[in-house]
């Protein structure tokens, strides 16, 4: 489901120390509206989008990608979140496949860009094993510049999986 207004309670769940440990920590309420407000945001800019992850009716994560340079190159970059009671329930598995289909096809448009990488911390043993589960391979670690535009950067792994065929 696209992003909009009513998943700002779902942030707020998501803006914990515990969700947030390997991004820095919980953000400050006025940070938190802020990227609420990017996200919404997003689908004008034709640079990305974020998405509300669903079981059912429940709102229980968010799944978003958008393009970036790195390492000159233009790619799609990708990040998740999962509430503790819904994770281990394949909720980012069918979320993350989701987005790499549609990518796929976008891919398939001149001016997309062909590869989707995510920068999970090297220590989220989670979202590294999703990574691998989704297909995508390993490039190694790098360290990865986050919030953007922050100078703060953060030990990551470099994941990549191509979107068009070769």
């Amino acid at each position: 489901m696209p992003w909009s207004g009513a998943a700002l309670g779902l942030l707020r769940r998501i803006n914990t120390a515990d969700m947030r440990r390997h991004v820095g920590g919980a953000e400050s309420e006025e940070q938190m509206l802020a990227r609420h407000r990017r996200y919404l945001a997003m689908p004008a800019t034709g640079r990305g989008e974020m998405f509300v992850v669903l079981l059912g009716d429940e709102m229980v994560g968010s799944i978003g990608y958008h393009k970036r340079d790195w390492q000159g190159e233009q790619i799609y970059e990708t990040g998740w979140n999962v509430l503790p009671p819904w994770q281990g329930r394949g909720a980012a598995s069918a979320a993350g496949t989701a987005l790499i289909s549609m990518l796929r096809e976008a891919a398939r448009h001149h001016d997309a860009p062909d590869s989707l990488h995510a920068f999970p911390s090297v220590e989220n043993t989670a979202s590294n094993a999703l990574c691998r589960r989704l297909g995508f391979t390993l490039l190694g670690p790098c360290d990865f510049e986050y919030p953007p535009g922050s100078g703060i950067l953060m030990r990551s792994n470099d994941w990549r999986i191509t979107l068009t065929e070769p």
